[in-house]
């Protein structure tokens, strides 16, 4: 079982910057695959960017080249670094987790509120 803890969402202009943090409990998190999920009002969750145990990382389109996915194994957090932020950005951003070798994930946070205005 793994827990899931998001922060570091807030209200930022657009073409500003955020970073945020996901702490995961657990003794095994570098046998982790981890993302970072987003949903908008009225809109289906998306995928934002994934980041595996070997730290290989996957992005979504809309996000490339604007965000960066890290982990820190010896703090058991994964951390998304926002830049260049649009409107379009505005969601709760969702931290993610799931065993090596599993196909969906299986452990999700709470969400934390990413708002860009213009």
């Amino acid at each position: 079982q793994v827990q899931l803890v998001e922060s570091g969402g807030g209200l930022v202009q657009a073409g500003g910057t955020l970073r945020l943090s996901c702490a995961a409990s657990g003794r095994t998190f570098e046998f982790y695959d981890m993302g970072w999920f987003r949903q908008a009002p009225g809109k289906e969750r998306e995928f934002v960017a994934a980041i595996r145990w070997s730290g290989s990382t996957t992005y979504a389109d809309s996000v490339k080249g604007r965000f960066t996915i890290s982990r820190d194994n010896a703090k058991t957090t994964v951390y998304l670094q926002m830049n260049s932020l649009k409107p379009d950005d505005t969601a709760i951003y969702y931290c993610a987790a799931k065993r090596v070798g599993v196909s969906n994930f299986e452990y999700w946070g709470q969400g934390t509120q990413v708002t860009v205005s213009s």
